[in-house]
C-alpha cells in the first residue's frame, strides 16, 4: 500500500517541541507489498528514500519576511568548491555517552548579486567560534578588497540555517571562502552522517555512514543544500587504525597522525580525488572495518564491501558479477560513458531505503546487495539485480544530469524505476524482468491513483519547501507512475527515438541542471529528426496530460458501434476530485488485437467519443492496450467481455500473457468502481485450472487478497476456501509433477515464483498433501538445525505455513534461528513467518518485541508490526497495540526508521464495519496533540477506505457467498 505525498497543513507544534534533538522526521511511504515472498522480501521498494526533519507548523504569527525564515536560498550566492574534513568518534564520548563527529569545513562561493548576508544550511551541528567572535569566519578568495567583517550570526533551527550578517556588501562576481569548525551528533537514526551497529563475533561494531538524500547533507557539514547548487568537493576522513575510509571519489592517500589533545589520539587520515561537479545530496562518506571483493572493467574499478563475515562467505559475488553488465548495458543506453573512475557499492546493516545512488559509492540495504545461494530465492536475487540496475542508472540520469528541484523527483526516480527492467533484463536475460513492471509497478500505482486523494506527478515548485514536504514525495505515484508514463512514451516513441533524445540531453546538460520538459524537448528533436513517428502533437503536448493531472483514463469500446470513449477511472465514482487544467481528457495511445491479429496502433485524442473501426462480427474479440504498455484500463460491452471469457475458457493462450493479467486485473478494479458486475470478475478466474503461467495466477491472487480482507472474519470465507482450493488444486499437482515430486527446482524464474504460489495457496486453503508437506520439511529442519532442508524459493511460504499449523514449539525454533541469521535474507524470511502463528499470545509477544530494538532493528520495526496485522487473528492485537503505544511509538521512532504512514494502512486495511470506523475516527481525535507525522494523510486515506469498504461489502456480501457456493462444488 503506498501514500501519495501531502501537506501538512494542521497545527503539529508539539511535535517539534516535545522531541527537541531527535525531531520528528518524515518517513517516506513508499508502497510495501508485505505480503509474499516474491513481492520483493525486503520492505521499501523504492531504492533511494531519504529522511527530512519534520517541523512543528505554526498556524499563528504572520508570515515572516526574512530571508532565513524562507526554506530556500536566495540566488545570491553560489558554491564552488568546498574542504571538508570530518572525524567520526566510534567509541562513545566519556562524559555524555554520545557518539560524536567533528568538522572543519572551507566553501568557496562566488557572490552573483550584492548582499549583506550568508545563508548556508545546518542542522542540528554546534558550532566552535574564537572567543567571543562568530560561528564562522570569512574570507576573500584570488585577490580582492578583505571581506567585510560579520558583525552577528546564529543559527534558525526551523528552516535550519547558518545566518551571518555582514558589516558590509559582498562584492559581485568577487570569490570568497567560509570557514567553520563544528560537532555533531552520530546517532542511529539513519539520516545525515549516522551510526549503524552489528554484532560481529559476540562484539558490537560500529560503523559511520550516510544517507543525505533528501536534505540531510546539511547534517553532516554547512552546506548549500539544494541539488542546484552543484559544487566540486575535497574530502579528508580521519579515522582509527584499523579501519577504512571511503567517499565519492578515489582514495588518494592515508597517512599517521597524531592528534593533540589530552593525551595525543593516534589516527589515520584518508583524502580522495576532488569530486566531479555535483549535488550535495549525492555526497557519501564511510569509515567501517568492512570487507571488500573487486574487479575492472575497461578501467573502472568496482568494489563491493560489506561486514567481513558476509564476504567471507562470498555474498557480495553476485553483485560483482552482475554490476559490470549493468554498467555497460547503461553506458550502450545513453550513448555515454561512465563518468568516474570508480564504482563502489557497499551493504549496510542499519539503512532506511533500499538503497541510494551516492555518485561513485551507492548504499544500500544488506539484503539489496548480498546473496547467497544457500539462504537467498530466486526474488531475492532478482531484487539484487534490479536494485543495483535502479541505482547505476542513476549515475547518469540524476547524478550527472541532476533535476533542478525536488518537485521534479518523479521524473529522477520513475526514470530509474522504469530503466532498472532493462537493466536487470540485460543481466538475466533468461528470466522475462521486463514483464515484471506490470505487476511490479503499474498494478502497484493503479491502486493509489484511482482514489480522490491521488497527485499529479509534477508539482509546482512553490508547493514543495520544506523538508517533509520533498520527503513526501518519495512516494508510489512518483516511482511506479513516473515509471509507467515513461515506459508507455518509450513504447509510442519506439525505443530508439527515446534513446537518441535521451543521449542529447545527457550530453547538452552534463554537470548541470535541468526542468523535466527539458527531456521533453530532446525527444521532441528526435521525433522531428526522423521524420518517422507521427503523434497527435507534440511530446509537451501529449505528456501534459499524462503528467499535469492525477489519475488516469478507463477507455470503453463497444464492441457493435465502434464507438471508443475515455473516461477518469476513480474506485469510487462518488468522490469529489479537484479541477484538472486537461479536464480528466487524456492523450491516449491504443495498441489493439482483433482475435489473435495485432491491429495499426491509433490515437484517442482528447476530444472524447471516437469512432474507430473497433466492429466485431460474432465470433469475433477486441482485445486493447497489449501487453499493458499504456497506462489506463479497458472496459468492453457486455457481448465482448462474454467473447474474452469463452477465449479465456477455450484456448487462454490466443491471449498474450500480459493481457491474461490485465484482464484479471481490469475486470476486478472495474467492479469495484461499479463498471461491470464482481461476479463478471470472479468469473475471469475460472479457467486457471488450465493456467500455469505466473503473471495472471499473481493478478488473481493479489485481486483476491482484497476478498479475503473483506470476508476473512465472515460465512463468505468458507466458500470462497473452498472455491479456491479447487482452482489452486491442479496448479499444485502440475508443480508437484515438473518437479520431480518437489525434488527438483522448476527450470524458470517465472515458473519458481508460481511454485510458491501453487503451495502457498493450496497449503492456505486446505489442501491435505500439501500440509503434510511443508510441516514434513520444517520437521525435518527443526530435527537438525544444522541443515535445512527446505529450498530457498520455497521458505517464506514454507516457514509461514508450517507456523500456522504449529504452536509455541514451532514459534521458539524459528525465533531462534531468527536471532542467529548471518544473512539479511533468511533473517527477512524468518521475521515474516513469525508473524503467520494463529497464537494470540505469541502475536502478543511478538508485538512487544517491535519496540525492543535489541531484538528487531528501528528499520523493520513498522513492517514487522504490518505483518502481524495482516494475519487475521493478529489484526486486532495489533490495531490495540498501536492505538495503546501510539504516542511512544511516535516519539521514540520519529527518527529515520519509521514508516508511520505503511502502518496505518497495514494495520487499518482489514476495517469493514461501522465500529472500527468510530476507533479510527476516535483514534485520530485522541492523538491530534501527539500528531501523525508522515501518516497524517494515511489516517485520512484509511477513513476514506473503511467507508468504501462498508459501502462494498454491504452491496457484494450475498451476491458473492451465492457465486462461491455455486462454483466451489467439485
Amino acid at each position: 500500500m503506498g501514500a501519495k505525498g501531502f501537506f501538512i497543513s494542521k497545527a503539529v507544534g508539539v511535535v517539534g517541541i516535545v522531541l527537541g534533538a531527535g525531531a520528528v522526521a518524515t518517513i517516506i511511504a513508499l508502497s510495501v507489498v508485505y505480503s509474499q515472498e516474491k513481492a520483493k522480501t525486503d520492505g521499501p521498494v523504492a531504492p533511494t528514500d531519504g529522511t527530512g526533519t519534520t517541523l512543528p507548523t505554526v498556524t499563528t504569527p504572520a508570515p515572516s519576511n526574512e530571508p532565513w525564515d524562507k526554506y530556500r536560498l536566495p540566488q545570491s550566492l553560489v558554491p564552488e568548491t568546498y574542504n571538508v574534513t570530518l572525524h567520526p568518534r566510534l567509541i562513545p564520548d566519556p562524559d555524555t555517552k554520545l557518539y560524536i563527529f567533528t568538522g572543519t569545513s572551507h566553501v568557496v562561493f562566488k557572490c552573483v548579486e550584492e548582499t549583506q548576508l550568508i545563508l548556508i544550511h545546518s542542522n542540528k551541528l554546534n558550532y566552535t567560534k574564537a572567543g567571543d567572535g562568530p560561528l564562522a569566519t570569512l574570507t576573500t578568495e584570488g585577490g580582492g578588497a578583505p571581506a567585510p567583517a560579520i558583525k552577528s550570526s546564529w543559527l534558525v533551527e526551523k528552516t535550519q540555517y547558518l545566518v551571518l550578517q555582514l558589516g558590509g556588501s559582498l562584492v559581485k562576481d568577487q570569490k570568497y571562502k567560509l570557514s567553520t569548525t563544528f560537532t555533531g551528533e552520530l546517532a542511529d537514526d539513519l539520516g545525515g552522517f549516522y551510526r549503524s551497529e552489528y554484532l560481529e563475533n559476540g562484539v558490537t561494531k560500529i560503523v559511520a555512514t550516510t544517507q543525505m538524500q533528501p536534505t540531510d547533507a546539511r547534517k553532516a557539514f554547512p552546506c548549500f543544500d539544494e541539488p542546484a547548487m552543484k559544487a566540486i568537493f575535497h574530502i579528508t576522513l580521519v579515522h582509527a587504525h584499523g579501519t577504512r575510509a571511503l567517499s565519492n571519489g578515489m582514495e588518494t592517500g592515508t597517512t599517521n597522525q597524531t592528534i593533540d589533545g589530552m593525551d595525543g589520539m593516534d589516527v589515520q587520515v584518508t583524502t580522495f580525488e576532488p569530486t566531479k561537479k555535483m549535488s550535495t545530496y549525492l555526497l557519501a562518506f564511510i569509515v567501517s572495518d568492512f570487507g571488500f571483493i573487486e574487479t575492472t572493467l575497461e578501467g573502472v574499478l568496482i568494489r563491493i564491501f560489506a561486514r567481513k563475515a558476509a564476504i567471507e562467505a562470498k555474498q557480495g559475488e553476485y553483485a560483482l558479477n552482475v554490476t559490470g553488465p549493468i554498467l555497460k548495458f547503461f553506458e550502450d543506453y545513453y550513448n555515454a560513458t561512465y563518468p568516474l573512475p570508480k564504482s563502489d557499492q557497499i551493504a549496510l546493516p542499519d539503512f532506511n531505503a533500499g538503497a541510494m545512488e551516492n555518485w561513485g559509492l551507492i548504499t544500500y540495504r544488506e539484503t539489496a546487495l548480498l546473496y547467497d545461494a544457500k539462504y537467498s530465492s530466486n526474488s531475492n536475487k532478482e531484487r539484487i539485480a534490479s536494485i543495483i540496475a535502479h541505482e547505476l542508472a542513476h549515475m547518469w540520469f540524476g547524478n550527472l544530469v541532476t533535476l533542478r528541484w525536488w518537485n521534479d523527483l518523479w521524473l529522477n526516480e520513475g526514470f530509474a524505476t522504469y530503466v532498472s527492467f532493462l537493466g536487470a533484463d540485460h543481466a538475466e536475460p533468461g528470466w522475462g524482468v521486463k514483464d515484471l513492471i506490470v505487476l511490479d509497478d503499474v498494478h502497484r500505482v493503479f491502486a493509489v491513483d484511482a482514489l480522490a486523494s491521488s497527485h499529479p506527478l509534477s508539482s509546482k515548485e512553490e508547493d514543495i519547501q520544506r523538508p517533509e514536504q520533498i520527503s513526501e514525495l518519495f512516494d508510489a505515484i512518483s516511482y511506479s507512475k513516473g515509471a509507467a508514463v515513461l515506459r508507455m512514451l518509450s513504447g509510442f516513441l519506439t525505443e530508439e527515438l527515446f534513446k537518441k533524445g535521451l543521449s542529447t540531453y545527457l550530453n547538452n546538460f552534463a554537470y548541470g541542471n535541468t526542468v523535466y520538459t527539458d527531456l521533453w524537448d530532446h525527444l521532441e528533436m528526435a521525433v522531428v529528426e526522423s521524420g518517422t513517428v507521427k503523434l497527435p502533437g507534440t511530446v509537451d503536448e501529449i505528456m501534459n496530460t499524462w503528467v499535469l493531472q492525477m489519475g488516469f483514463p478507463v477507455i470503453t469500446i463497444n464492441t457493435t458501434t465502434g464507438l471508443v470513449t475515455q473516461k477518469h477511472f476513480l474506485l469510487d465514482p462518488e468522490s469529489n476530485v479537484e479541477a484538472s487544467p486537461y479536464n480528466y481528457e487524456w492523450i491516449v495511445p491504443i495498441t489493439w488485437m482483433k482475435t489473435k491479429f495485432n491491429q495499426a496502433p491509433i490515437w484517442l485524442t482528447r476530444k472524447s467519443d471516437t469512432k474507430l473501426e473497433m466492429k466485431v462480427t460474432s465470433g469475433d474479440w477486441v482485445l486493447a492496450n497489449l501487453d499493458t504498455v499504456g497506462y489506463y484500463r479497458v472496459n468492453y460491452d457486455a457481448a465482448n467481455w462474454e467473447s474474452l471469457l469463452k477465449a479465456l475458457t477455450s484456448n487462454h493462450q490466443d491471449i498474450p500473457k500480459i493481457n491474461r493479467a490485465q484482464l484479471i486485473d481490469d475486470a476486478f478494479n472495474l467492479a469495484r468502481a461499479k463498471e461491470i458486475s464482481t461476479i463478471l470478475a470472479l468469473r475471469t478466474t475460472q479457467y486457471l485450472t488450465k493456467e500455469t503461467e505466473y503473471m495472471p495466477w499473481e493478478s488473481a491472487l493479489d485481486n483476491l487478497d482484497f476478498f479475503y480482507l473483506m470476508f476473512d472474519r465472515s460465512e463468505v470465507l468458507g466458500p470462497m476456501q473452498a472455491y479456491l482450493l479447487k482452482q489452486v488444486t491442479p496448479l499444485f499437482i502440475y508443480f508437484k509433477g515438473i518437479t520431480g515430486n518437489w525434488t527438483n527446482i522448476p527450470p524458470g524464474h517465472m515458473d519458481q515464483y508460481n511454485q510458491v504460489n501453487a503451495i502457498g495457496k493450496a497449503c492456505s486453503t486446505g489442501l491435505p498433501e500439501c500440509q503434510t508437506l511443508v510441516q514434513g520439511w520444517f520437521a525435518n529442519w527443526m530435527a537438525n538445525p544444522a541443515v535445512n532442508p527446505i529450498e530457498p524459493n520455497l521458505r517464506s511460504t514454507v516457514y509461514c505455513s508450517a507456523i500456522a499449523a504449529g504452536g509455541a514449539k514451532e514459534w521458539d525454533f524459528a525465533w531462534e534461528q531468527f536471532l542467529k541469521a548471518n544473512i539479511a535474507t533468511e533473517a527477512e524470511k524468518l521475521r515474516a513467518a513469525l508473524a503467520c502463528t494463529k497464537e494470540p499470545w505469541l502475536l502478543n509477544r511478538y508485538l512487544e518485541h517491535t519496540l525492543n530494538s535489541s531484538l528487531i532493528r528501528k528499520q523493520d520495526a513498522t513492517s514487522t508490526i504490518v505483518y502481524i496485522a495482516s494475519n487475521v487473528v493478529g489484526q486486532p492485537l495489533a490495531w490495540d497495540f498501536i492505538r495503546d503505544r501510539w504516542s511512544y511509538i511516535f516519539n521514540q521512532y520519529g527518527g529515520g526508521s519509521f514508516s508511520f504512514s505503511n502502518l496505518i494502512n497495514g494495520v487499518t486495511e482489514r476495517f469493514s464495519s461501522k465500529f472500527e470506523l468510530q476507533q479510527l475516527e476516535q483514534f485520530k481525535k485522541d492523538n491530534e496533540a501527539v500528531g501523525f507525522g508522515s501518516g497524517t494523510l494515511a489516517v485520512e486515506q484509511a477513513i476514506e477506505r473503511t467507508k468504501a469498504n462498508m459501502g462494498w461489502i454491504s452491496e457484494n456480501n450475498q451476491p458473492v457467498l451465492k457465486w462461491f457456493e455455486d462454483n466451489s462444488k467439485p
